[in-house]
């Protein structure tokens, strides 16, 4: 059995992400830092794992991620200062990639959103710039690491439907980015069990074109 860890498993993505897995036999961790939310996790067939990935350490991260196939990194500051943008999309993220290698958890997901890295463009004194950074960091010391990695850039993400029809690197988003939370983790779920997307990075938005085929032309 696939034993796959998603980190940040409360979120919106992260919770049906591990209902996906956990359908399809998979066994999932869903590392949380709330332990309040422990129901909602246990709800979707996860294993709920309380740990602070801001505070903890790259040590205690392994430990946490033992034994497992895969992680899935679907954490974040949700917004608020720099400072804890930083300590947890940058900090945080590249001490679960370093845990990752550490625990031989060698397939890692990284969900990071489309048009990130080190020309993402977003001005200083914009309040996305903390975000815009850490994530490129993350990202970049991800593609380093030696993992088997993939990133997934979503566009701006919504509570529509996941309809699972996605367009695979948009060459023109004037019309908008809209991304279902729901199709970001239905591309999740696909691209753990397709070792061909490994050292790739998927940047796409709601589409028109069926999963697997519009994966198959990412790959």
């Amino acid at each position: 059995m696939t034993r796959i860890a998603i980190i940040g498993g409360h979120g919106k993505v992260a919770l049906e992400l591990s209902s996906l897995l956990s359908q399809d036999g998979a066994e999932v961790t869903s590392i949380i830092r709330n332990p309040d939310h422990r129901a909602d996790v246990a709800a979707t067939g996860a294993s709920p794992l309380v740990l602070d990935v801001e505070k903890s350490t790259t040590a205690e991260i392994a430990a946490a991620l033992k034994d497992h196939d895969g992680v899935v990194w679907s954490a974040g500051a949700g917004g608020g200062s720099p400072e804890r943008t930083y300590a947890v999309d940058r900090d945080a993220a590249i001490r679960s990639i370093d845990a990752a290698t550490q625990a031989r958890a060698r397939r890692y997901v990284m969900v990071s959103y489309l048009g990130a890295g080190p020309d993402h463009g977003v001005p200083a004194d914009n309040s996305f710039h903390a975000y815009a950074e850490a994530k490129a960091a993350a990202d970049e010391h991800l593609r380093g690491s030696g993992l088997e990695w993939t990133i997934l850039g979503p566009g701006s993400l919504t509570d529509g439907p996941g309809n699972g029809l996605i367009e695979v690197d948009p060459a023109d988003t004037s019309d908008g980015t809209d991304t279902a939370r729901a199709n970001v983790a239905l591309v999740a779920a696909a691209v753990l069990g397709l070792p061909q997307t490994a050292g790739r990075t998927i940047e796409f938005r709601d589409g028109t074109l069926p999963l697997a085929a519009a994966l198959e032309s990412a790959s």
